[in-house]
């Protein structure tokens, strides 16, 4: 009995919200599934999505992912209509669903969509609990993050 040749494993990362790190202080994370529809999971298997201005909106004991623009395949079927930007339902316990209540009720607290990745054959989304950075507070960390390149440069010189 012949054996199947192996699948080459991409990176399990669909997409990431670059913006939310330099944008935000995120406190807790917490991963959450996503309700999708079949035309959606296609097109996030061909890399299709953005996440840049996302945020999550909590509602009625429930939380949604508003902002996501998933493109749609130009092979998706013409009988129904695809809405690349639609509410999408987020899959949480009610025990997140309490914390994340609570933290957003806080002055100056937020809930953003941080990036979207494939767990096994799943979609989960990592959301995290953000507050909001000053001006001040963006221009300290892109010093540190250029420090820190600056540092590993001087290190490679070095060797």
């Amino acid at each position: 009995m012949a054996k199947k040749p192996k699948k080459i494993q991409k990176s399990p990362t669909i997409a990431l919200n670059k913006r939310a790190k330099h944008d935000y202080h995120l406190e807790e994370k917490f991963e959450a599934g996503i309700s999708l529809q079949g035309w959606e999971v296609k097109s996030l298997r061909a890399g299709k999505v953005q996440l840049t201005d996302s945020y999550v909106l909590l509602k009625d004991g429930e939380a949604f992912l508003l902002g996501v623009h998933i493109t749609p395949l130009s092979t998706a079927s013409t009988h129904f209509v695809t809405d690349p930007t639609r509410t999408r339902k987020l899959l949480l316990n009610q025990k997140e669903l309490s914390k994340l209540f609570s933290a957003v009720n806080q002055k100056g607290h937020t809930c953003i969509a941080t990036a979207l990745y494939w767990k096994q054959h799943l979609v989960k989304c990592e959301i995290a609990i953000a507050k909001g950075k000053q001006s001040h507070d963006k221009r300290e960390s892109e010093k540190d993050r250029d420090w820190e390149r600056q540092k590993q440069r001087l290190s490679r010189h070095a060797s």
